[in-house]
């Protein structure tokens, strides 16, 4: 326990400067309703993708790209040793910050451009429930790449002693339609 408080808080003081290096921005919020996303404007380069809503993402189609404050969601869950308890939590808080950002969406100055949002993760369960897609990233190099990154979060959000024939999940890329986010989420800002 002691390690992982040690790493939690050791990220936490990078956290800042890992912010600055990666153009990532907060979405506007009030204190009563903090989103856990950080996100960017990017241009995807994966292999095209066909979403259920018809939504053709190609090559070079401007996304908005999310990331989870990981340093925060580790801080809250640390405390809950129940993977399912953890799972609950980290759902309910990405479904209360998806209104935020269909309206940061439809407030950004390229909002006619943005065919969607883009997340990569390895903690992809319940993500369809919520409106995602989930889709095995092809390059076989980036997706090691993404692992490696990725296998940090994952240690720190599993139980404290992970059961030995538990396999490392796939990063996998989280995709949803604009179309899809502002129909499910938009104007639902309590």
């Amino acid at each position: 326990m002691r390690m992982r408080l040690f790493f939690i808080s050791a990220w936490s003081t990078l956290d800042p400067l890992y912010y600055l290096c990666t153009r990532l921005h907060y979405i506007e919020q009030t204190r009563e309703n903090a989103t856990i996303f950080r996100v960017r404007l990017t241009r995807y380069k994966g292999r095209e993708v066909t979403l259920s809503d018809g939504t053709i993402i190609k090559k070079n189609d401007v996304l908005i790209k999310i990331h989870l404050h990981n340093v925060r969601l580790l801080k809250e869950l640390q405390w809950f040793d129940n993977d399912l308890r953890k799972t609950m939590i980290l759902y309910k808080k990405v479904k209360e910050s998806l209104p935020h950002l269909a309206l940061y969406i439809q407030q950004h100055e390229n909002e006619k451009e943005i065919k969607g949002i883009i997340g990569i993760t390895m903690l992809n369960k319940g993500c369809e429930r919520l409106g995602f897609e989930p889709y095995t990233i092809s390059s076989r190099t980036y997706k090691w790449f993404k692992q490696l990154a990725l296998y940090p979060i994952y240690l720190l959000s599993t139980p404290k002693r992970p059961p030995k024939n538990r396999k490392t999940p796939s990063p996998k890329y989280l995709f949803m339609s604009k179309g899809s986010l502002l129909t499910k989420y938009g104007f639902h800002i309590k």
